[in-house]
């Protein structure tokens, strides 16, 4: 009998440890421009998850019970930081696997809402970028209840000095979390480490070609003046020579008063022709209405890829389509 039974059950184990052994690594991010570099990194090896749906922003995420389900299982996860998903930290706290805040990777280029000069992460830095505790002290209580900003720099959710936490609008930067998403799953999965390595390169290989196109391509509208409803895309703007002219914004959900509109108007009349760009998934009524007999365009610019497939390709897609829709605004003016 238990020579009858002992080798289907030997032969069970062995097939059941090798399916283990070969288990794909579940990463999991914060939110979709994470997702598609590390869908880059895992090409022909596996499939990585987001945490945010579409549409919902990282400033201001309330969880559910799956969601922290889904956190505490997965294998690996990246965030941007506390700066902006400090909803995020909390949990954080008690999850046993590797949780990656990318604005603490050493080599990243950080920016600061006002600051002229963009400078790179160092230092005890390296050590943060693993270890969850060390912010969860931290004041980040700038995205909440900011006073509503002017016209020309700041928009209301970003206060002065704070850091700028869209640092995936720099290729450079994916560059750096990509070298760390390969790392660690090397670590993990050993087995697929040369596959990880190879699709580094390649990644890297078609930022570096995409970059030469944008560069030639923007370089022409350099001086031409557009709008945004959202301080979001200084990372994308130093990169490429760009610069806006002024950040719209309406001090939250309420429709501004007469005079705001009145002011931002007069700011683009001043501008005479230029672009005014909104985020998805709302056209702001207010746009429309800012333009209206001005020699203004309006056109979408999406920061977080809401539309596009997390595929080895999706984070070059993100930063095309960014490029190209700002100049194919700028070009027709």
């Amino acid at each position: 009998m238990f020579r009858l039974f002992s080798l289907p059950v030997f032969v069970s184990a062995l097939l059941f440890g090798s399916v283990q052994a070969h288990a794909e690594v579940e990463v999991l991010t914060s939110i979709k421009p994470l997702q598609l570099i590390a869908a880059a990194v895992q090409d022909g090896v596996g499939q990585p998850a987001v945490l945010l749906p579409p549409g919902a922003s990282p400033h201001h995420y309330a969880m559910r019970p799956s969601d922290v389900r889904q956190i505490r299982s997965a294998d690996l996860f990246y965030w941007i930081g506390p700066d902006m998903e400090s909803f995020l930290s909390p949990v954080l706290r008690g999850r046993e696997k590797p949780s990656i805040a990318v604005q603490a990777l050493p080599g990243m280029t950080l920016r600061h809402f006002g600051d002229a000069h963009a400078h790179n992460a160092h230092g005890d830095a390296a050590h943060a970028a693993h270890d969850n505790h060390e912010h969860d002290d931290h004041d980040h209580d700038h995205d909440h209840d900011a006073p509503a900003a002017d016209t020309h720099e700041h928009d209301h959710d970003h206060r002065p000095g704070s850091l700028d936490a869209h640092l995936w609008l720099l290729p450079a930067n994916a560059r750096v979390i990509a070298e760390d998403m390969a790392h660690q799953l090397a670590e993990i999965d050993p087995a697929n480490a040369e596959r990880y390595a190879t699709n580094l390169a390649t990644f890297r290989q078609r930022l570096d070609a995409l970059d030469e196109r944008l560069q030639a391509r923007l370089g022409k509208v350099r001086a031409k003046p557009y709008f945004v409803f959202h301080e979001a895309y200084d990372y994308f703007e130093a990169a490429y020579g760009l610069g806006h002219a002024g950040v719209f914004s309406a001090g939250g959900e309420a429709q501004p008063g007469a005079r705001h509109v009145a002011a931002m108007r007069e700011r683009l009349e001043q501008a005479g022709p230029s672009c005014v760009f909104y985020e998805p998934p709302v056209r702001p009524r207010l746009a429309d209405s800012l333009v209206r007999g001005l020699p203004a365009k309006v056109a979408e610019l999406d920061a977080l890829g809401y539309e596009i497939a997390p595929t080895a390709q999706g984070y070059e897609l993100l930063i095309d389509t960014l490029g190209s829709s700002l100049a194919g605004c700028l070009e027709s003016l």
